[in-house]
């Protein structure tokens, strides 16, 4: 009977250990911040089409890079520092998308060009 409730207990409490090992709140809420600031771009025309698009990408990259880390039970230091610098290049890469001065604030998939003043 002793044995069956060891059983029990043990079963009850090794898969939450396990997801416990996995949680990256951090990854998620940082990688959810940064889609949100592509979004925002592409709705307010500071990013072309083409440039959302290249930036979706990388962010598809780095969730790849998280399920790698997740696949094995068990997110380590150093897979965490290579997400933490695949989210910094990321996001170096949104800041200068949406600050190249390349604009599509009418939505019509072309860059519009800025006014020049005589």
């Amino acid at each position: 009977m002793k044995n069956i409730k060891a059983i029990a207990v043990l079963c009850a409490i090794l898969p939450v250990a396990a997801f416990a090992q996995t949680n990256t709140p951090r990854v998620d809420q940082r990688e959810a911040r940064q889609e949100a600031r592509i979004d925002q771009g592409a709705a307010s025309g500071s990013l072309t089409q083409r440039e959302a698009a290249r930036l979706d990408r990388g962010q598809q990259r780095v969730d790849n890079i998280e399920s790698r880390a997740k696949s094995d039970g068990v997110v380590t230091g150093q897979e965490r520092k290579r997400l933490d610098h695949a989210q910094n290049v990321q996001n170096r890469h949104i800041r200068a998308e949406k600050h190249d001065r390349q604009h599509d604030y009418n939505h019509d998939g072309r860059k519009d060009r800025p006014h020049r003043r005589n």
